[in-house]
């Protein structure tokens, strides 16, 4: 792993940054985000909307942290469900095409818009419940077992505790790489990346010129997830080995401050190359040789659609900063569907 080539000299950081999901990737700018899906007929649908401004809460260490942690937890999922529903809407098309039971239950019940809100809370929900079980409560409720074999040193307990929650993590991240579906979002993830990279640098925004760089990038949200079971290995340490119960209530407690300090660092580590921020990155950069994978050219035609829509205007005014849904043709066009987009617009004001 050649870190001149992640850490790049010459290239000029960008606060754009993106998702990988089904057939598709979410990129954010300073003043909008776009998904760009991969239909099945080689169209590429995009869907771009403006972002509101930060508020005064940016300007706050740690706090900031904390909001943009659960803004991107919320926002990710939606970005998941949404690329899901334009990849289901595109199937209908297909005659063998046949809504589960669960969907018609939803839609039964709650209405098709109503079904499709509550199954995105309830995502949300199953995943911070997931995430805080497996990997905050497990290990800590596993270390009651260990003690139990003789050891006594509050500082060993935490060590392991936090290397257990850290194998476990890693464990997690390459038993789904091996999943067809989550390969190709892997895949995804790579494209994004080499996207940004290629852009950082200045060179058109083409697969071929963006297929040249790395699939790790320095400001990944792989890092951020690492810096998370490294800090939390550090602050938990500072409370020695209570009862069961108080371990797990100051775990979950302090999950927001170990999300604000750990995007406080990784925030640190985007804006500097020097040996010490190489050396605190190495962690999740190698991390991100799970989670992303080599892409094809299709797919950095996704992911370059979706860069373009997020430009800021002089660089793309094709785009304006205002919603926008409809599809980039194969030969680059792109062609707005205004029921869409209002239906989009209806659907983002509620």
């Amino acid at each position: 792993m050649d870190l001149n080539r992640i850490f790049i000299k010459n290239a000029k950081p960008t606060k754009i940054g993106g998702q990988a999901i089904l057939e598709g990737i979410m990129m954010r700018g300073a003043k909008a985000l776009a998904i760009a899906v991969r239909l099945p007929n080689g169209d590429i649908h995009l869907t771009v909307e403006p972002l509101k401004p930060s508020g005064k809460w940016k300007k706050i260490p740690v706090l900031r942290g904390v909001i943009a942690f659960i803004s991107s937890l919320v926002m990710g999922t939606e970005t998941l469900t949404y690329g899901a529903e334009v990849l289901e809407a595109a199937d209908k098309d297909n005659p063998a095409y046949q809504k589960d039971k669960l969907d018609l239950w939803m839609e039964k019940h709650f209405g098709e818009k109503g079904g499709m809100a509550i199954a995105m809370v309830l995502s949300v929900i199953l995943a911070i419940a997931l995430v805080v079980g497996i990997f905050i409560l497990l290990p800590t409720v596993v270390m009651d077992w260990i003690k139990g074999l003789g050891i006594e040193s509050v500082i060993a307990l935490n060590l392991i505790e936090g290397v257990l929650r850290i194998v476990m993590f890693i464990v997690y991240v390459w038993a789904i790489s091996l999943m067809g579906d989550i390969k190709r979002v892997f895949m995804y993830h790579g494209a994004e990346h080499k996207t940004i990279h290629c852009y950082e640098n200045g060179l058109e925004l083409t697969p071929e010129n963006a297929q040249t760089f790395y699939t790790l990038h320095p400001r990944c949200g792989t890092s951020f997830l690492v810096f998370v079971m490294i800090i939390s290995l550090l602050v938990f340490s500072f409370f020695g080995w209570p009862t069961l119960w108080l371990r797990v209530l100051s775990r979950l407690a302090l999950i927001p401050v170990i999300a604000g300090l750990s995007y406080e660092f990784l925030q640190f580590t985007g804006r500097h190359d020097g040996a010490f921020v190489k050396a605190c990155s190495l962690p999740g950069i190698s991390l991100q040789k799970l989670t992303t994978k080599e892409p094809t050219l299709d797919m950095l035609e996704v992911a370059i659609a979706a860069t373009n829509a997020v430009l800021p205007s002089h660089e793309n005014p094709e785009l304006d900063v205002d919603y926008w849904v409809g599809v980039q043709k194969p030969d680059g066009t792109l062609v707005k569907n205004e029921a869409e987009t209002q239906e989009y617009i209806k659907r983002k004001s509620k």
